[in-house]
């Protein structure tokens, strides 16, 4: 009877101790929220409104295929001796086998690069290609089993207004979702090599850094845009935001995919200067709007076309300048008012394609060139 003494006791508080957290709830709690309900404005019956809906459902089926890369570049400190160091930014699943697209800045001179998904499962991850012109890089990892993968929309149908979703990993935070609007579009904007990239979008959802090279989604959770860079006076989020055209991102990839380079076309020549209507009355020209060719690459396509370089130098502002060569007026039509116009429509074409000059020569004779574009060498 002594041993089951303390037994019984020990019973008997247990008991005590569930009846008194019983009554506690039953009559003391209801009577202290019923009184906190008295006091505070409170909404027991609030719902999500279809938009909000709709947001959640575009986030838990886009975020799985929106991937975390972290990069390792090595430094060297002042005695000379290796430091590495981390980086980190987004990507996003192209396809169930694990092609993998992010920014080319996220991934550039890295020595080794670490694919983590939303499970938090870690691949390495080889580069099959990158592309400093658009800015885009193309990376590969091997799983086991069919990864998620994101859906490609088409940008060529965008509205400045129409809602946009961006997911990534700013500042290391894993699969954040911002929303915003489309604010502009046909931005044009320096890529890191000094190349420009046209057709850019721009908005105003929150893109920091860590969110390179994460998807810009549309309302359907389509994939219309790479999250590449902002513009910002402190390095953080200042309300505009670009992102790489999903349709050039394809193209991209494509070429990436299949090449481990990005195909462009070739005429072969560089640039001496802009005709603007001041230039053309200093040099005496009948024109107004133009680029004069400098220098004409020997067995080039603008070379097999007999486009002439330049030939005479003259100095202004203690610069050089390079003078005589004939002056690309047109291309196709299309009329060439600067350097950035004439690498545009350039860039626009293939290998392949012929391309339709109207040039001036000489101050006086308009001609007419047509010249089949060949492959960019990878040496130019």
């Amino acid at each position: 009877m002594k041993v089951l003494r303390p037994l019984i006791t020990a019973i008997l508080a247990v008991a005590l101790l569930f009846s008194s957290l019983w009554v506690y709830d039953r009559f003391l709690s209801p009577t202290r929220n019923r009184e906190q309900d008295e006091v505070f404005a409170q909404n027991k019956t609030s719902r999500l409104t279809p938009q909000e809906e709709s947001t959640i459902k575009i986030y838990h089926a886009a975020s799985p295929a929106v991937v975390n890369i972290t990069s390792m570049i090595l430094n060297y400190d002042f005695f000379h001796n290796p430091v590495p160091t981390q980086g980190t930014g987004s990507g996003v699943i192209l396809t169930k086998d694990g092609y993998v697209l992010t920014n080319n800045h996220v991934v550039e001179g890295a020595k080794s690069l670490t694919v983590t998904l939303l499970d938090q499962k870690s691949y390495k991850a080889l580069l099959v290609g990158r592309d400093s012109g658009s800015d885009l890089a193309l990376l590969k990892i091997n799983s086991l089993s069919p990864l998620p993968c994101i859906v490609l929309g088409d940008s060529s149908n965008l509205e400045v207004g129409q809602s946009v979703y961006a997911i990534g990993n700013p500042f290391g935070l894993t699969s954040t979702l911002t929303t915003g609007v489309i604010s502009s579009l046909n931005r044009t904007l320096r890529a890191p090599n000094g190349m420009l990239m046209e057709n850019i979008i721009q908005t105003d959802a929150a893109i920091n850094p860590g969110n390179s090279g994460g998807p810009l989604l549309n309302s359907s959770g389509d994939l219309i845009g790479i999250n590449t860079a902002i513009f910002s006076p402190t390095g953080s989020f200042a309300g505009i935001g670009f992102a790489v055209p999903a349709n050039r991102a394809k193209t991209v990839a494509y070429d990436l995919m299949h090449f481990g380079k990005v195909i462009r076309p070739y005429l072969g020549t560089t640039l001496s200067l802009e005709i603007s209507p001041r230039v053309a009355k200093v040099l005496n020209l009948p024109i107004k709007h133009g680029i004069m060719v400098n220098e004409v690459y020997p067995n080039s396509p603008a070379a097999d076309a007999g486009i002439k370089g330049s030939h005479q130098k003259v100095y202004a502002d203690g610069q050089e300048i390079n003078l005589g060569g004939d002056i690309i007026l047109e291309m196709d039509k299309h009329p060439i008012n600067s350097a950035d116009g004439f690498i545009s429509y350039l860039e626009s074409r293939s290998p392949g394609d012929k391309l339709n000059l109207t040039i001036l020569r000489d101050k006086s004779k308009i001609m007419h060139v047509t010249v089949e574009l060949k492959e960019r060498p990878e040496n130019l």
